[in-house]
């Protein structure tokens, strides 16, 4: 009964991903393929090809045709077995086939005469000439996946490892639009737009902006290749290049992998121009800066030698901490314009800009296009009105022109809800106009993910994951 749950469950996980868009064969799956002959070099006919998972302990098998020819496909990404049979041959054995997707694995074979009991064991060498596609591109497994040193572990990274490419600097989208901070990469001089993203065959990427959808965690991923000349036709939207990632799937053994990475400020440099200093408020040289990246993964049979599942967790959780130079008003401009500390109703002060004087329009002190006026009665021609650049003995005689202490306006004029605003900002860290204050602060980011799968071997013809 319970088994019969499990195959319910699983079956109809794949029946959800029937819905998704349909994954074109070569971006999903790999092949192996090669020619069989006897010891004279002549094509056998008829021989038996039997493809083994050595993870799952799943079976294909394929016969030779005329020209001794053979081609198992859609072969999910692992590591198989070739056994190759043959009548009045000793059978061939082959180990460790490293499958990737897009990629075929060339083996051949050349029987030995003998009894079909008899096996020969051969020991399988990488190909020194790729013959089957003439794609150019640079494949990563697992284990370069996962122990490559990638700043925070962001999947789009590797594309910087493939020659040709450069990341644009300057310009990113806004973090609502990439929340999983995907980055923008050209390749080949190609707009970053142009490279096509695929995840177990299904299309990746926003057709919108341009970048990556899922982000996969790394810990997920059994493998990526970055095309980035000659890619299949299948990839017809790409300009650029073809980034494709196939995830894990579980085997026969009950496997599992737990990570964290931890990043502080403990260890990172200052900026001598604005860590200089302890921050006032927190009392620190450099704000508080965390990064930790935490999760595992589980994957193993629930029907051994039929149906398989994976699974992995990664929470992400940052405090990124930054120190800026800021303008904010001078200690005099926020003591003298704001209406709470500044004058009484019968002895109103006045709003000392005084210090600004000459430091806008074109800089010239006397000039009246550094003047400010009243809004209700200044006149930017005549002066007539003008209140603001007069000092308090000649408020009664604005048009007197002798106004010795520029940039004094009435309280009065000052917004009560300007003023409050004003009693808010901090007192400046130096006396300048400009960058006077220096301060830091950190923000919080938090992010959690999963990836999931379930891998079926319904016979030897057919085979499906969700």
């Amino acid at each position: 009964m319970r088994r019969t749950l499990w195959v319910a469950v699983a079956t109809l996980s794949l029946l959800s991903g029937l819905w998704v868009p349909v994954a074109v064969g070569q971006a999903v799956y790999g092949s192996i393929l090669g020619t069989v002959s006897d010891p004279s070099g002549a094509a056998v006919n008829g021989a038996k090809v039997t493809v083994t998972s050595q993870t799952k302990n799943v079976s294909v098998t394929d016969t030779t045709n005329e020209s001794g020819n053979y081609s198992v496909t859609h072969l999910i990404p692992d590591v198989y077995s070739v056994r190759i049979e043959g009548s009045g041959f000793k059978t061939i054995q082959y180990k460790d086939i490293q499958v990737s997707a897009d990629t075929g694995s060339r083996v051949d074979g050349q029987f030995q005469v003998g009894s079909a009991s008899e096996q020969v064991e051969v020991t399988a060498e990488a190909p020194q000439l790729k013959t089957d596609r003439a794609d150019v591109s640079i494949e990563f497994n697992s284990k370069y996946v996962e122990d490559l040193p990638v700043m925070n572990r962001n999947f789009t990274t590797f594309e910087l490892l493939s020659p040709g490419t450069q990341k644009l600097v300057g310009w990113s989208h806004a973090a609502t639009e990439n929340p999983q901070g995907g980055q923008q990469i050209f390749v080949n001089g190609q707009h970053f737009s142009g490279t096509a993203f695929e995840l177990d065959g299904t299309d990746n990427q926003d057709p919108i902006l341009g970048i990556i959808v899922v982000n996969p965690n790394l810990e997920a991923i059994t493998e990526t290749k970055i095309a980035l000349q000659n890619y299949d036709a299948e990839f017809g939207k790409a300009v650029a290049g073809v980034v494709t990632v196939q995830t894990k799937s579980g085997s026969n053994d009950l496997h599992g992998s737990a990570f964290w990475f931890r990043r502080t400020d403990a260890l990172a440099a200052r900026d001598p121009f604005t860590q200089f200093q302890k921050d006032a408020s927190t009392g620190r040289f450099i704000p508080s800066s965390r990064w930790q990246q935490f999760g595992g993964t589980i994957g193993g049979p629930i029907i051994k030698n039929k149906l398989f599942f994976f699974g992995d967790y990664q929470a992400t959780r940052q405090t990124s901490g930054i120190t800026n130079q800021y303008t904010i008003p001078t200690t005099t401009a926020l003591t003298s314009c704001n209406p709470a500390t500044n004058g009484t109703s019968s002895t109103p002060g006045f709003c000392n800009l005084a210090e600004y004087a000459g430091k806008i329009g074109n800089g010239t002190a006397g000039d009246p296009s550094n003047y400010l006026y009243d809004p209700t009665t200044g006149d930017p021609v005549t002066g007539i009105g003008r209140l603001a650049f007069c000092g308090a003995t000649d408020v009664a005689n604005p048009t007197s022109g002798n106004c010795a202490t520029p940039f004094l306006i009435p309280i009065g004029k000052i917004s009560p809800l300007a003023g409050k605003i004003l009693g808010l900002f901090p007192a400046p860290t130096n006396a300048s106009l400009v960058n006077n204050f220096i301060a830091g602060g950190a923000g919080p980011f938090k992010q959690n993910s999963f990836d999931t799968r379930i891998d079926y071997s319904v016979s030897q013809s057919m085979t499906a994951f969700g």
